[in-house]
């Protein structure tokens, strides 16, 4: 896993969109803790929320009685992953091609990536760097 700085995209949930979006750091509490992060989507400047730890059906507070660090993902090691466990074949994006989840698309401005979720008429790509939501699907 690479060092966490000030500077690197990392996934966070942005109170915002209310979504797990890309994020990038702007604070740093100490070497090993996010404190501040800005949402690449809305520009939203806010405090870094382990994505793991979001959930809907846990709206009630509980006391952690862990003090263990959670583990914290950077956008290219997600990337990397999920470009590691797939066997698809690449295509080529265009806004009238339908995607599904999992496939591999190829960019020409942002490069080869993963698609993680498919909203409607829409697709949340990883790609190396960041997080996109493109436009599918267009007649």
């Amino acid at each position: 896993m690479s060092q966490l700085t000030v500077g690197k995209d990392v996934l966070s949930y942005c109170t915002k969109c209310k979504l797990n979006l890309g994020h990038t750091i702007v604070a740093m509490k100490d070497s090993k803790h996010i404190a501040k992060v800005k949402c690449n989507t809305c520009n939203t400047i806010q405090s870094f929320k382990d994505p793991s730890q979001s959930s809907k059906q846990n709206k009630t507070r509980t006391k952690k009685t862990s003090s263990a660090p959670s583990k914290v993902v950077s956008v290219s090691d997600l990337w990397m992953e999920k470009m590691s466990n797939t066997k698809k074949k690449s295509t080529p994006y265009a806004m009238d091609g339908k995607f599904t989840e999992g496939d591999i698309i190829d960019h020409v401005k942002f490069g080869p990536g993963i698609v993680e979720k498919v909203v409607d008429d829409k697709i949340e790509v990883i790609f190396r760097h960041e997080i996109k939501t493109l436009v599918h699907n267009k007649q």
